[in-house]
């Protein structure tokens, strides 16, 4: 594959450098956490020490300050393919390794840039950031064949798992599977199964969506009553891995039952599972997809460290982790009951085909793509409808997230890209999630030129 040979040609010059201390800079998600830490992994094992940031995304600041460091060597990983222009321009004289997904930058450049998406292959979906970074570190040492589970915990958080996976994802699983990092069972899909009591993974269930039960405390307890399951067993609140055969055929059941007629597939339920073997029961590391959440957690609430030491290994920092991963469900429930409780004011716009919300201060800028990415799964909205969400920073801008409820073939990074047009700004991200950074004082501007820009794509789509 044309992909892997780049692979080798990038690691090649990798070690034909001398190599002192390597500079890595990593995005604050699940992915540029999983992607970090596979690195700092490989040089560990190559003996090559480093200094590591992670951040939120490039801009010229940051740039200039790398410019400063006396580092020969830069990876960025999980980012930078957005921003070359840039980077190559600050960082002349420098060997910048840029191992990214992300849809690049159309401009040609001398940096070293590994990227799927150079090689006719979808970054959206068939390999993440983690990924391109655990190919880079295979292919500099075998060894490092052990730290594919990372790279499915990297895509998985990118959400590129979807009753599988395709693409160069799906042969890191195999090394992960071989590895025995991982192990996929089938099963309920459904996030939380090792560490919520059942009624609450019932409850806060958005994908799937259980009609009368996700947003539904009592409802899902009513409904777990109507299937014959008991709340509690020897006084403590059962768990989904804590079901026998019988009462997991009976959830199934009657999950299947209440959503017949929704637009997804009722058996759409069930599906592979993804167990880290070395994890014990009952921990949020366990299950990848609550792996991913914990590393999410870390990245947003400005804890990257803590995030990346789980990775590595360290029992303490883990614990650190799992209690942050605490604080972080609980400023997500208070962004949803903000978002709930201001539905009826001038801080959201609801038009058909969709929705500005306009949190400013009221939610951190770092969970606005994740409340956003909760509502577009909620069923709360119309399949197609684009929701679109800000909120403002520390450094006095303005994040933009933007995301797709449903199946859709409208790329958000398009529509970010037309409304950036008039009023400038960084935009990247996916097709399905995008996001950008606008100066506060072009807020106005901004949600007035998305109104028009959202209002055309709506009537587009509803033509179609």
């Amino acid at each position: 594959m044309e992909f892997l040979q780049a692979v080798e040609d990038v690691v090649k010059e990798f070690n034909n450098l001398e190599k002192r201390t390597v500079r890595i800079v990593g995005h604050l998600d699940a992915d540029g956490i999983s992607s970090t830490s596979i690195l700092i992994s490989a040089l560990k094992r190559e003996n090559i020490k480093f200094n590591v940031s992670i951040i939120k995304q490039i801009d010229q600041n940051i740039l200039d300050e790398l410019k400063k460091e006396d580092y020969p060597i830069i990876f960025f990983v999980d980012l930078g393919s957005g921003n070359l222009s840039m980077i190559e321009k600050a960082l002349t004289g420098k060997h910048v390794f840029i191992l990214d997904h992300h849809k690049p930058e159309d401009v040609k450049t001398n940096l070293i840039h590994l990227n799927p998406h150079l090689y006719e292959m979808d970054g959206d979906i068939e390999l993440s950031g983690a990924g391109v970074v655990y190919l880079f570190a295979r292919k500099l040492n075998e060894k490092n064949k052990d730290l594919s589970y990372l790279a499915v915990i990297g895509a998985i958080g990118d959400m590129q798992e979807s009753k599988g996976f395709i693409g160069l994802n799906n042969e890191i699983l195999k090394d992960a599977i071989q590895s025995r990092k991982i192990e996929i069972k089938d099963g309920l899909r459904m996030f939380g199964m090792q560490t919520r009591p059942l009624h609450k993974v019932l409850e806060y269930s958005t994908d799937p969506y259980v009609p009368g039960v996700t947003g539904n405390e009592k409802g899902a307890i009513r409904f777990l009553g109507e299937i014959g399951i008991e709340l509690k067993e020897n006084g403590k609140f059962k768990k989904l891995i804590h079901l026998n055969q019988d009462d997991t055929k009976k959830l199934i059941t009657g999950i299947i039952l209440r959503r017949l007629g929704s637009e997804d597939k009722p058996e759409d339920v069930l599906g592979p599972i993804y167990l880290l073997t070395n994890e014990e029961e009952e921990n949020p590391t366990k299950d990848a997809r609550e792996f991913a959440t914990l590393l999410n957690a870390c990245g947003r609430l400005n804890k990257p460290s803590l995030g990346i030491g789980t990775c590595l290994g360290n029992v303490n920092i883990k614990n650190k982790a799992i209690n942050l991963l605490i604080d972080y469900k609980k400023e997500i429930i208070n962004s949803l009951n903000w978002f709930y409780s201001h539905r009826n004011t001038s801080d959201i716009v609801e038009r058909k085909g969709y929705i500005i919300i306009n949190a400013e201060d009221n939610i951190r800028d770092t969970l606005i793509g994740t409340l956003a990415s909760m509502i577009s799964k909620s069923n709360l909205y119309a399949n197609g409808t684009i929701i679109l969400a800000l909120a403002h920073t520390l450094e006095e801008d303005t994040k933009v997230s933007v995301r797709i409820c449903g199946n859709s073939s409208v790329d958000t990074r398009n529509i970010l890209n037309d409304i950036l047009k008039v009023t400038g700004g960084i935009g990247g991200g996916h097709k399905g999630a995008a996001g950008c950074l606008i100066l506060q004082e072009k807020e106005e501007e901004f949600i007035k030129t998305a109104e028009k820009v959202l209002g055309k794509v709506a009537i587009e789509e509803e033509i179609k």
